[in-house]
């Protein structure tokens, strides 16, 4: 008969193999989960806004009272719905200063919720002595971006220190500077840009050219000559807001193509820019099938690249 005490090891013994081989078996699991939904869900949202009317936690800028909301409510759980229904998995999701300012906490409480899916480009006050410190803690939060760009209070958007501070911060960082501009807003990033070369920066929504209802030559010219700086990427989005502003939106196949050409797809990014892709005639399918459905000119590796590959390296890299 055993003693006591070996009874009890190899009571132990089995017991801590029981544990190992269940936890072995449950992270198995967790990994086919997660392959299978990315399978089912494998593309990236570049791009999109979200909020909530609990003021009590989140409160708006200035006191504004949630009246000013439009739409009411839109939370992550709102938009993933959508997103999901279009094979979208994950998003980026970007800071709203009409509503929030500078407080990012919501966007960061909603990544703390599921890390995996979101990545954040937050706001952060440039005037701030602490920028290049502050930046670095929100990496850790999952802020890899930021976004920037002339505000009425900032007219000089890159002279300021602070400014300086991040774009030499976030070339160690790779979080990107996310350009809220205008065409003619271009050559002063392009100056920007040769002063930080190894600094990574995202134009958003094609430098809004188109907003008036035409693509000009000469604005998508300014917007191609910055190809030369291999750190630029471009998020192909909003559709809602340029040209005929309305579905399908063919009329921005040509500018697409001509920056397919110059950036490469591995440079350029699909967004939707929700909720603002859901008002009127506009919906999210008919954002994301103009990439993923419509164009004609790209292979099956550079679709993939548009819709999740460029968007996943730019801002899911930690």
């Amino acid at each position: 008969m055993p003693q006591s005490g070996q009874v009890s090891r190899r009571h132990a013994l089995a017991s801590a193999a029981a544990l190992v081989s269940g936890t072995s078996l449950f992270l198995a699991d967790s990994k086919k989960a997660a392959a299978m939904q990315d399978e089912k869900h494998p593309w990236i949202d570049a791009h999109s806004h979200i909020w909530t009317t609990d003021l009590a936690k989140y409160p708006l800028r200035d006191n504004q009272a949630v009246d000013v909301l439009a739409p009411r409510s839109f939370t992550d759980d709102e938009l993933m719905a959508i997103a999901q229904s279009e094979g979208v998995g994950r998003v980026v999701l970007i800071q709203h200063h009409p509503y929030h300012g500078f407080d990012n906490s919501y966007l960061i409480d909603t990544w703390k919720k599921h890390p995996d899916r979101f990545r954040i480009v937050a706001q952060i006050d440039d005037n701030k002595d602490n920028v290049a410190s502050l930046m670095k803690q929100m990496l850790k939060t999952g802020v890899t971006g930021y976004r920037i760009g002339p505000r009425e209070d900032q007219p000089k958007w890159l002279a300021t220190n602070g400014m300086q501070q991040m774009w030499k911060t976030a070339a160690e960082t790779r979080q990107s500077m996310c350009c809220l501009i205008n065409a003619d807003n271009l050559p002063e990033l392009d100056a920007m840009c040769q002063k930080f070369p190894d600094t990574p920066v995202v134009i958003d929504h094609f430098a809004r050219i188109g907003e008036n209802g035409k693509i000009r030559d000469e604005d998508v010219n300014l917007l191609c000559k910055l190809a030369k700086y291999k750190t630029i990427r471009i998020k192909i989005s909003a559709y809602y807001a340029f040209g005929k502003k309305t579905p399908p939106h063919h009329e921005m196949i040509p500018m697409i193509k001509r920056l397919c050409e110059t950036y490469g797809p591995d440079r350029l990014m699909w967004a939707s820019d929700c909720p603002y892709q859901i008002s009127g005639l506009n919906t999210y399918a008919s954002s994301i099938s103009l990439i993923r459905d419509d164009i004609d000119f790209v292979t099956p590796e550079e679709r993939r690249m548009l819709l999740r590959t460029t968007a996943e390296s730019t801002f899911f890299y930690v």
